[in-house]
C-alpha cells in the first residue's frame, strides 16, 4: 500500500459508509509523517471532488485521551465545507458509520495565524469569536480500534460538526473554566471545562498552528478551528438526543433521528 491508495481506500469506506481494518494491519511500518502525508492526499481529494477548505480539528487534546493512546501530543485533521451539519438537522445516521458527539469549544480566526512560536496569548490575539460546537466523529475503522498513525491517516475520524449560534469575543469568556454538561436523552452523562484542553484551549490553537508550520503551512483568517473533545464522546444512536450545554456560550443539540 502506498500514500494514494490510503487514502482512497478511507475515502471509500467513508462514502460506502462501511468499516474497514486499520490501515497498518497493511502497512505495519506506517509512522505519523506518511500517516499525515496521507491525510494530505485525502484532503487533495477532496478538494478536487469540490470540497472547499474551511479549517482543522485537533484531536486528543485531553491528557487522559492521550495516556489511553500512548501518546504525548495532540493530532491534526483537516476540515472541508462537507463536514458542516446545520444547526437543527438530524444526524444523517445513514452515510456515517457509528457516529459518536463530543462538546468542543470553537474558535473562528480573524487573521492568519503562523508559527513557530505562536503562544497562547497571541493564537488567542487571532480569534474572532469563539462559539460552542459538537463534534460527530466517525472512525473508518471497526469499533473504532485503531494506532494513532491510523488515526491521523483516517483525518482524525472526521465526520461531521455543528457550531451555536451564540458568538462572543474570547475576552468576553474565561476559557480555562468555561463548563459543559453533557447530555443525552436527558440524563447528564460528564461535564468538563475548558481546562480538559491542553490546560487551555488556547494552547491548543497555538499548538495547531505551531504544528502546521512544520510542514509549511499556516492557519487562515476566516478558518474554523475546533480545539478537541472536553469530554469523552459519547454514540449518537437512532432516536437519541446529545446536548451539549454551556456556562456563557448557550447550548448545542443534535438528534440521532
Amino acid at each position: 500500500m502506498d500514500v494514494r491508495t490510503a487514502a482512497e481506500v478511507l475515502l471509500e469506506a467513508e462514502s460506502a459508509a462501511t468499516a474497514r481494518g486499520p490501515i497498518t494491519e497493511q502497512w505495519p511500518g506506517l509512522d505519523l509523517r506518511t500517516a499525515y502525508a496521507i491525510q494530505d492526499e485525502a484532503l487533495r481529494l477532496r478538494r478536487q471532488r469540490g470540497e472547499t477548505l474551511i479549517g482543522v480539528k485537533l484531536g486528543l487534546t485531553s491528557r487522559a485521551k492521550q495516556q489511553r493512546m500512548g501518546i504525548g501530543s495532540p493530532s491534526l485533521a483537516w476540515l472541508t465545507d462537507a463536514m458542516v451539519l446545520p444547526a437543527g438537522d438530524p444526524v444523517p445516521r445513514e452515510k456515517m458509520i457509528h457516529p459518536r458527539a463530543e462538546p468542543e469549544i470553537v474558535f473562528v480566526l480573524g487573521r492568519r495565524l503562523a508559527g513557530p512560536g505562536v503562544t497562547a496569548a497571541t493564537a488567542l490575539a487571532a480569534v474572532v469569536r469563539v462559539h460552542t460546537g459538537i463534534e460527530l466523529i466517525d472512525s473508518r475503522y471497526a469499533d473504532f480500534k485503531f494506532t494513532m498513525p491510523d488515526v491521523v491517516a483516517d483525518n482524525g475520524s472526521s465526520g461531521l460538526f455543528v457550531t451555536g449560534g451564540i458568538g462572543r469575543a474570547p475576552q468576553e469568556v474565561d476559557l480555562t473554566h468555561e463548563a459543559v454538561l453533557l447530555e443525552v436523552d436527558g440524563d447528564i452523562t460528564d461535564t468538563a471545562t475548558g481546562a480538559a484542553v491542553q490546560g487551555h484551549p488556547a494552547e491548543a490553537l497555538a499548538l495547531a498552528a505551531n504544528t502546521l508550520a512544520e510542514r509549511g503551512l499556516a492557519l487562515e483568517a476566516g478558518w474554523i478551528v475546533l480545539t478537541g473533545g472536553m469530554t469523552d464522546a459519547v454514540p449518537v444512536r437512532a432516536g437519541a438526543r446529545v446536548a451539549a450545554h454551556f456556562t456563557t456560550l448557550g447550548s448545542i443539540t443534535v438528534s440521532g433521528d
